[in-house]
């Protein structure tokens, strides 16, 4: 079957890895084609070095593409279509109306091609933010807007909404009407064309988010050179998309039952929705060397106070009135400006800036853990498995602050204490570099646990079962199978051959739009 990846990133691979786990998905699952299309931050030179065939990409910020403002009576179409959209994001009352303004605008960006960018970058659009932003009932808690934060906040809906203008739907090459599946990897932007095809020719789709899209906006939004009103409107175009995708997704595949709380919070139907760890090689890392001849505590991750790099500081000050020779290394960049320099402070205060090493960032993840005895995380949440998950494939002994996901992915394997007690932590420190055995016994266990959970194999056979499942109840006529019934999969065998209806008529419009998929109300009619 032909699977089309969406995500959001940069050239030739999507931020944080996803290009990577995008890659090692289609190495698993060589009876697919898969084809990526990827929303970028800027526009890009071409590359030699793509990671999947027929990549695709559209880029989000910078110069809006090329187009004609479209005319006065298409521009009156736009500007409906636009204040509906606008009205969902601005009055409570009428929330659930984002969907239609959204595939409203859509559909008349498929019919006026790059006009959809053009209109929205106009006086006009501007002019319909401004007046449905400031009606009678419009939730202005952020602040009242003023002119400066209509024309910040149109930009950025422009931005935002570039997606629906790009050149990938229909059932030509390239178009994703013409795949069985879309999978969106990271939400957010990267739903808008999942939930297009879907609407435009009935293609299901999966999202599946390491660490929830909508959650990193939250966060994100906090420092964010914007003000107060630019962010709410902000915020409740990405709570409204993530609800959409979320209601329309066939499947939702979060990172972690963590993950998966917040999702439902967002109204994720917990029927639909199925957790896949992330996969990753590491699994077959040996695990780490002897251990150092000084008792030793590693702490990796960002300098900044979110990671609690004083609570590590202050237990270990209590570690080292217990056992003089101790040490503490700290792994990490600095991410808060004046942090690293007030954490140095704060040992310099607790008497112990001798035996804490600030080493910077590591060679790789294994050498940190490899240079203590025991790891430590002292987060006062824990988002992602990610840095958990590598501690405990080195076979070192973890103790965590029981935030987030720490007692998903360590459970009975490692210690978990309350955050921000710093006498619980030095307690399980010293409980751990006290008993040798103690600590062989739970980084076997933690390593052995971490392999079975996040080895790439389950990833690959999860979606390999999720893919199939999947395509089977979403029937399609196949092409030039005009009032037939449907059938379980969404193209015969035969429609791939040299002399089938895809190589007749392929292009956008001709007899291949026979064969696309029906809408959900005519599904519907046909059963």
């Amino acid at each position: 079957m032909r699977v089309a990846l969406l995500t959001e990133g940069a050239r030739p691979h999507p931020r944080r890895g996803a290009g990577d786990w995008c890659d090692r998905l289609a190495e698993g699952l060589p009876e697919h084609e898969f084809e990526l299309y990827l929303l970028t931050g800027t526009e890009s030179p071409p590359s030699d070095s793509r990671p999947l065939h027929g990549a695709r990409d559209l880029a989000l910020r910078g110069r809006r593409p090329r187009g004609r403002a479209p005319g006065a009576l298409r521009a009156r179409r736009y500007a409906r279509a636009y204040e509906e959209l606008v009205r969902a994001l601005v009055l409570p009352g009428e929330r659930a109306r984002f969907g239609a303004g959204l595939y409203r605008l859509a559909a008349l960006a498929r019919e006026g091609g790059a006009a959809l960018p053009a209109f929205l970058a106009s006086a006009h659009a501007r002019r319909v933010l401004e007046r449905t932003w400031r009606l009678p009932g419009a939730d202005t808690s952020g602040g009242q807007p003023l002119v400066c934060d209509v024309l910040v906040a149109a930009d950025l809906l422009e931005q935002c909404l570039r997606p629906l203008s790009a050149p990938w739907y229909g059932t030509g090459p390239g178009g994703l009407g013409g795949v069985d599946l879309c999978h969106v990897v990271g939400g957010g932007p990267a739903a808008l064309p999942a939930l297009v095809a879907r609407h435009l020719h009935g293609v299901p789709f999966v999202v599946t988010e390491h660490g929830p899209h909508l959650r990193e906006q939250y966060l994100g939004h906090r420092e964010a050179p914007h003000r107060w009103p630019v962010r709410a409107l902000l915020l409740s175009f990405f709570r409204a998309l993530t609800e959409e995708a979320y209601r329309r997704a066939a499947m939702l595949t979060p990172g972690s039952a963590h993950d998966q709380q917040w999702q439902r919070r967002c109204g994720a139907d917990p029927a639909r929705t199925r957790v896949v760890y992330e996969g990753t090689p590491a699994v077959d890392r040996p695990a780490a060397g002897p251990e150092p001849e000084r008792p030793t505590l590693v702490w990796a991750g960002a300098l900044e106070p979110e990671r609690d790099t004083e609570l590590a500081l202050h237990a270990f000050a209590r570690v080292r009135a217990e056992l003089p020779g101790a040490r503490l290394v700290v792994h990490g960049e600095e991410a808060a400006p004046g942090y690293r320099a007030h954490c140095a402070a704060v040992a310099e205060r607790l008497g112990v800036a001798a035996a804490v090493d600030f080493a910077g960032r590591p060679g790789s993840l294994a050498e940190a853990w490899a240079s203590g005895t025991v790891a430590v995380f002292s987060a006062l949440s824990q988002r992602s498995p990610r840095l958990l998950a590598d501690a405990l494939l080195s076979g070192r002994a973890v103790v965590s602050t029981d935030v987030g996901v720490a007692r998903e992915v360590v459970g009975p394997t490692g210690l978990l204490v309350p955050a921000r007690d710093p006498r619980a932590l030095a307690g399980a420190c010293l409980a751990l570099l006290r008993d040798e055995e103690r600590r062989a016994r739970l980084g076997l266990a933690g390593r052995l646990r971490a392999q079975e959970r996040f080895a790439v194999e389950p990833v690959i056979g999860a979606f390999r079962e999720i893919y199939l499942e999947l395509v089977s109840q979403y029937p399609a006529y196949p092409g030039g199978a005009d009032g037939r019934a449907p059938r379980p999969f969404a193209r015969p065998a035969e429609y791939w051959l040299a002399d089938g209806p895809r190589a007749a008529g392929g292009a956008e419009g001709g007899a291949d739009d026979a064969g696309e998929r029906p809408r959900a109300d005519e599904l519907a009619e046909a059963v």
